[in-house]
């Protein structure tokens, strides 16, 4: 009997081979879905915040380029300008002005993260003495709740005051 048991013990029993049903299968699957979802939705939102944080940094960067042209011409970029002189000294129409013209932006920025061009005004409608600077925003349209303009909250916290610290230009622009 004892050769009996172990011949048995040898012999590889056969067992049965369950595999998953098919809801076991659907409910992995709704499950990976469901975590991907969120994954997916969280990742949007930070893309969203990133862009408008280099549209914020972006701004500070041109308000500083903005600064420094004034300085050193004693006006803001014209219209006919624009920001582009901030980085191209041929948008300038004298030669003396080209001669004192350094580069006020290290790179070009011509556009928003959105690939929107900067809303720029020479003449600011809300700031007297100033210019107006401000993106458009990911809906690409002017005077929605989305754009992001560079004096927001400098206005609400003084109320029309001067963002830059630079008294109004000149007369006469030189």
């Amino acid at each position: 009997m004892t050769q009996e048991v172990e011949s048995r013990a040898r012999v590889p029993r056969r067992r049965a081979r369950r595999g998953f049903t098919i809801i076991e299968v659907m409910i992995v699957i709704a499950i990976i879905l469901a975590l991907s979802g969120l994954v997916g939705f969280a990742l949007i939102g930070q893309s969203a915040k990133a862009k408008k944080g280099i549209a914020e940094t972006q701004i500070r960067l041109i308000k500083g380029g903005v600064k420094a042209f004034y300085v050193d011409f004693g006006r803001f970029p014209s219209e006919d300008e624009g920001l582009a002189v901030l980085w191209n000294k041929s948008l300038l129409q004298s030669e003396e002005d080209q001669a004192r013209w350094t580069k006020y932006l290290e790179s070009p920025v011509p556009t928003d993260p959105w690939g929107s061009p900067w809303g720029y005004r020479a003449e600011s409608q809300n700031r007297d003495g100033e210019y107006d600077l401000w993106s458009y925003g990911p809906d690409k349209q002017d005077g929605t709740d989305d754009d992001i303009n560079a004096f927001a909250a400098e206005d609400a916290d003084a109320e029309g005051g001067s963002g830059m610290g630079l008294p109004p230009p000149p007369p006469g622009g030189n």
